[in-house]
Order: structure tokens, then sequence, then C-alpha cells
């Protein structure tokens, strides 16, 4: 039973324990507004060098870089969008965590749901098609199984 619980807040200690936030104190900017954009637009920014982890999370060099480059842009006055598509022109569209659904990347948000009912569609064809009676023997097939059987 001991064991029991200590395996159960083993599981449970990744759940609780809150986000580790990478930002460090001297990247922090002096107006909470325009810190709050910054945050907001940095967890929308992917880390180039871990791969799936915001820039507001990561550790690496180049997203601290990038950090400061965003707040450098807000600072300057660009709106959010402003500010995301220097990053993207930047680094490349790769730094969306969410990707645009526009252009060839239109063709990526789409295929997946067009597979699946595809896929979808080939499972009920197939099954229709196990489900359905086979046709019955004719006469001259019927005689030859008896002549078969007999033997």
């Amino acid at each position: 039973m001991r064991i029991l619980l200590i395996l159960l807040m083993l599981l449970a200690m990744p759940v609780m324990a809150p986000p580790a936030w990478a930002v460090q104190p001297d990247e922090v900017l002096e107006d909470p507004a325009l810190e709050a954009r910054a945050r907001a637009l940095s967890t929308g920014l992917r880390c180039v060098v871990c791969r799936n982890e915001s820039i507001d999370e990561s550790n690496a060099d180049l997203a601290r870089d990038m950090r400061i480059i965003l707040r450098e842009r807000l600072v300057a006055g660009d709106t959010d969008a402003e500010a995301v598509q220097y990053l993207v022109d930047r680094y490349g569209e790769y730094v969306l965590l969410s990707p645009q659904r526009d252009g060839v990347n239109l063709i990526l948000w789409v295929s997946g749901p067009v597979l699946l009912l595809l896929g979808l569609g080939v499972a009920v064809m197939a099954t229709r098609r196990r489900a359905r009676p086979e046709a019955p023997l004719t006469e001259a097939e019927k005689a030859r199984l008896n002549e078969i059987l007999k033997q």
C-alpha cells in the first residue's frame, strides 16, 4: 500500500509542478502592458533549437535572443502582428508554433481530415462488400459439388 502511494505521488509530481519560464529578470520590460504582450506573443513562437518548446519556456541562447528582439520590436512601437512577422521574416515560418492556414500550408491543414474521410469511406465500402451475400450456385455447380462430396 505504501509503495502504491509513493508511486501515485511520483506520477502526480509533473502535473502539479508549475511551469518553469526561462525569461530572465533582465529581459522583463518595465511597462507591464508591454511585458504582458511580449509574454503572450512569445508563447506562440517556437524555439528553433529546442523544437516544440516556446521561446518563453526555452533556456537556449537563441531563444533568449528571440525574446530580446521581440521586446525591442514592441518597445519600438510595432504591433503584435508586425513584431511576429519580423521574427518570421528573420527565422522563417518554422518559428510559429501554429503555422498559418493559407497558401501551401493549406494543403497540410486540409490533407489530414481529407485522408481521414477517405479512409473511413474505404472502410465502409469494404465492410459493405464483405456483408453482401454471395450469389447462389448454379445447377451445374451443385452437380459438380455433389460429385466431389461423394468421392
